[in-house]
């Protein structure tokens, strides 16, 4: 594809995040467009609390990060309550100063031309942040594409608040520096009726012009790892432990499967993450009641390859795809869907409840997958039979879908739409 921008060489961005590390959608996300920006000779760096980005192009802010302890304390002031307490206003606004001259610094140091807000202006897990980008913003113009993955609005914790006056000025901000962008159709049209802002949508990508790579010798043993035996099934289950994920769904299709003669083990992936462990202990107790193999395998999977302390090898998730022999996404909610794209870059057979994000902005472009409506149906397990029996049925839909995802969701849409918004962002 052409480029459109060249007038806009030698430019600085930095991005902007509360942590741009491991395999998050956001940081995720965050590295892809990193790829199409230095494509167009965009130097990109780095600021937030936690970072595995070249140190050279970084800048650390401790406090940036959600899970810092005074972070956290304020998280836990501000949401299932009504009034917060004047001292925790009083923390939130000494952070902000604090944060502020970290931002001052950050685009001083690297000369920045633009920010990329990477969701640190959508969801308020980190209150004084948010708050400290968007003075900085007002006060210095600078542009700024606020990239938004997750609006509060969209989660049910964040709506009993004591932070309202927070969350209208800077989750996001109204700001006339600031080109939003969302990920969906609904982000779009909830945006604009709640704020009156405009946006522009900019799906989740992969990068689908060059398929993965062969299993490699350093893969070749994963089923082995993870304890899979030879005639047992590996269902992949490649999200966090939260409950919007609904792993319950999966775990019932396990066993359903078992009971028709299909010997498997279900492996999650990641790890509970932000969200607490009740629900990891939850999805335990019902796989032990279901009597389904559930395994939890965050501790040997990471962003790259290595060793444990213990001296266990560690695995991509990339490493883990080309083993799988069935993906499920039973999510109810989702922003958009990176593990659906995932499972279609690596030619797999998906298992997918149809959430809000699926069916208006995934399922018309026409995939072929395995689909719940709010539950394991019969219809639902006697397909996946059928797709796991049959070689010639599962690869045709397999490449189907991941012909479909190269029209829609690859880079070059991805750099497409970049190559529209930059020089409006910079004029």
């Amino acid at each position: 594809m052409k480029s459109t921008i060249k007038t806009i060489e030698k430019k600085n961005a930095g991005f902007i995040s509360t942590r741009i590390s491991g395999t998050d959608g956001v940081s995720l996300e965050t590295m892809k467009w990193v790829k199409v920006f230095e494509k167009k000779k965009i130097s990109c760096f780095f600021f937030g609390g936690e970072l595995d980005t070249p140190k050279e192009k970084s800048y650390i802010s401790e406090t940036a990060h959600f899970t810092h302890p005074e972070i956290k304390d304020i998280h836990r002031h501000s949401f299932g309550i009504r009034i917060r307490g004047r001292y925790i206003t009083k923390k939130i606004h000494k952070i902000k100063s604090l944060l502020k001259d970290d931002i001052y610094k950050f685009i001083e140091t690297f000369e920045l031309d633009f920010i990329v807000a990477q969701n640190c202006l959508t969801i308020p897990l980190n209150i004084p942040l948010g708050l400290a980008l968007t003075e900085v913003i007002s006060e210095i113009g600078i542009p700024v594409i606020a990239h938004h993955h997750d609006f509060f609005w969209e989660r049910q914790t964040f709506l009993i608040n004591s932070v309202w006056d927070y969350l209208n000025m800077a989750f996001p901000p109204h700001i006339p520096t600031i080109t939003h962008v969302v990920i969906n159709s609904s982000g779009r049209n909830q945006l604009g009726l709640r704020t009156g802002v405009s946006s522009t949508v900019i799906p989740n990508v992969m990068d689908f012009k060059n398929p993965p790579k062969p299993i490699d010798s350093y893969a070749s043993d994963v089923k082995k790892a993870l304890g899979i035996e030879k005639d047992e099934l590996l269902i992949l289950q490649p999200t966090r432990v939260v409950k919007r994920k609904g792993i319950e769904h999966a775990i019932e299709l396990v066993n359903r499967l078992s009971n028709i003669g299909f010997k498997s083990k279900l492996v999650i992936s990641h790890a509970s993450g932000d969200e607490g462990f009740d629900y990891e202990l939850r999805v335990k107790e019902y796989s032990h009641l279901m009597g389904v193999n559930t395994i939890f395998v965050s501790d040997i999977i990471n962003e790259k390859r290595g060793l444990t302390k213990s001296g266990k090898k560690i695995y991509t998730l990339d490493d883990i795809y080309p083993h799988a022999d069935l993906v499920t996404y039973p999510s109810t909610f989702e922003g958009f869907g990176n593990a659906f794209l995932e499972a279609v870059y690596f030619r797999k057979p998906i298992v997918v409840n149809i959430y809000s994000i699926y069916a208006t902005d995934i399922k018309p472009k026409g995939f072929s997958v395995i689909e719940l409506d709010g539950y394991v149906s019969e219809d639902a397990v006697i397909k996946t039979k059928e797709i796991l029996t049959n070689r010639e049925l599962r690869e045709k839909m397999v490449n189907k879908n991941y012909e479909i995802a190269k029209v829609f969701f690859s880079y070059e849409v991805l750099e497409s739409k970049l190559n529209s918004l930059i020089p409006v962002l910079l004029k």
